[in-house]
């Protein structure tokens, strides 16, 4: 573990980083970015693996649980200071998000759709979370913003619910992965703020902390009401779960985003969903509908124009009043 905590870890925080070198084109950040974005295209697949002899619960609990235990001894071997005050609180988002309810939601959501289905409408994240740092970031977007993210949502919704059994009926599995959807989407943007105060990966590892004993505690009574019992196979995807899609990978996604430039380097998340959707034909041999396909690449143009309007928009300040 030491010679992977050294490598992501060489500076303690992205904070401490050379203004000069974070905005410097460089294709160092975009390939550590999408070293991370490789890492999660293996989550949904790995979780509808695990669930095959895992219950939801004690993948989604327990998964956090291992996460905690390293980032605690990363936190602890890099001497990083203690959050203070308010931070608590808005690291107790950032976990809700992405610690509990997407991993949670995710789980769940999958014991019954295919991969490649969850994939189409988790590709919804990258303008979700878009959104959510409009909002929380009280920006002023154009209009063409918020109607290429509606039309994203959308494509997803008529997506599902075709998928689902017809148009207006939506499977209670793809409730919660919009809820997923969501739940991501509130971490990431309050997480990428707070960041900025505590350092990339210094968040993502508190949250895990801040969230141990709520996951130890469901990870018990999953564990008491059914004792796990699943394939080699079935362990190694949770293990892939909890060690890389909940904690390195972070490492590398983080660490690209550190380099930056930052808005050139998040939008390689786009091309997650076409490799968890190739992950799924691949490794769980899924087969790969036109409805899957055309879904996929609706979602993910409108998630892509979403997120170059607001990058757009950033780079050019806020709107005159």
């Amino acid at each position: 573990m030491r010679p992977v905590l050294s490598l992501a870890m060489s500076e303690h925080s992205s904070a401490t980083l050379n203004p000069a070198a974070t905005l410097s084109p460089s294709r160092v950040g975009l390939w550590w970015g999408l070293l991370g974005v490789a890492a999660f295209s293996f989550t949904v697949p790995f979780t509808r693996v695990a669930v095959g002899g895992l219950s939801p619960l004690f993948i989604g609990a327990g998964r956090a649980v291992i996460a905690s235990l390293l980032a605690a001894a990363a936190l602890a071997l890099t001497r990083q200071r203690l959050p203070r005050g308010v931070q608590w609180a808005r690291l107790a988002v950032v976990a809700g998000g992405v610690v509990a309810g997407f991993p949670l939601l995710t789980s769940y959501a999958l014991t019954t759709v295919p991969a490649s289905h969850g994939a189409v409408v988790i590709g919804l994240v990258p303008a979700a979370t878009a959104v959510m740092a409009v909002v929380r970031g009280r920006e002023r977007p154009p209009t063409s913003f918020w109607v290429t993210a509606a039309v994203g949502a959308v494509a997803a919704l008529v997506f599902a619910s075709l998928q689902g059994g017809g148009f207006g009926r939506l499977h209670w599995s793809d409730l919660l992965l919009f809820g997923a959807v969501l739940a991501a989407a509130i971490g990431y943007a309050e997480g990428g703020l707070l960041s900025r105060e505590l350092g990339s990966w210094q968040t993502v590892s508190w949250a895990l902390v801040l969230s141990s004993p709520l996951m130890i505690g469901l990870t018990a009574v999953s564990a008491f009401r059914e004792a796990p019992s699943a394939s080699p196979v079935e362990w190694a995807a949770f293990a892939y779960l909890a060690v890389v899609s909940m904690f390195l990978g972070f490492f590398a996604w983080y660490r690209g985003l550190a380099i930056g430039p930052m808005a050139r380097v998040s939008q390689v998340q786009l091309v997650q969903p076409v490799l968890t959707i190739l992950w799924a034909a691949l490794v769980l041999r899924e087969e790969l509908a036109w409805p899957t396909v055309l879904g996929g690449i609706a979602v993910i143009l409108c998630a892509g124009i979403a997120v170059r309007i607001r990058l757009d928009r950033t780079a050019s300040g806020p709107a005159a009043r």
